[in-house]
């Protein structure tokens, strides 16, 4: 018996916030919605460019005030970039916090504007250690 990954889902209060991060700022694209009425929630399926078979499933339930704080037990998404250093100073010229800056120049953790810990990686490796990075503390929890 074989397993395939599908998606992770991710809880989010407000679809247009969590867009403008997730496509926005990480580059996402969004690949899929579906409304239902009868439910009274939204599903938007959102991906890497060129890579539709990895996406994650932002669900807004309609009307919902329910908190996410930390997810609800949710660890955190991952996803490589070219470059660690300009995608971190992106983040937070627009004003994410980097909750774990990229001192080692191959791993930072931000969080989504729904408290979604955001685990980024260095592809292919570490980059040089520089600054402000690598004097850079750690703030918040991801």
């Amino acid at each position: 018996m074989k397993t395939k990954y599908l998606h992770t889902m991710v809880r989010v209060r407000n679809i247009d916030e969590s867009k403008r991060f997730y496509c926005g700022l990480l580059g996402l694209e969004e690949i899929r919605r579906v409304d239902n009425e009868a439910g009274k929630f939204t599903l938007v399926f959102l991906a890497p460019p060129g890579q539709p078979d990895a996406p994650i499933e932002l669900t807004h339930n309609w009307g919902s005030d329910e908190d996410y704080a930390g997810g609800r037990n949710f660890g955190h998404l991952a996803y490589g970039v070219e470059n660690i250093y300009e995608m971190c100073q992106k983040l937070m010229d627009a004003g994410v916090t980097i909750n774990r800056p990229p001192r080692d120049g191959r791993m930072a953790f931000v969080v989504s504007p729904d408290g979604i810990s955001i685990e980024l990686l260095q592809a292919e490796g570490s980059l040089p250690p520089r600054e402000p990075w690598a004097s850079m503390p750690n703030t918040g929890s991801w």
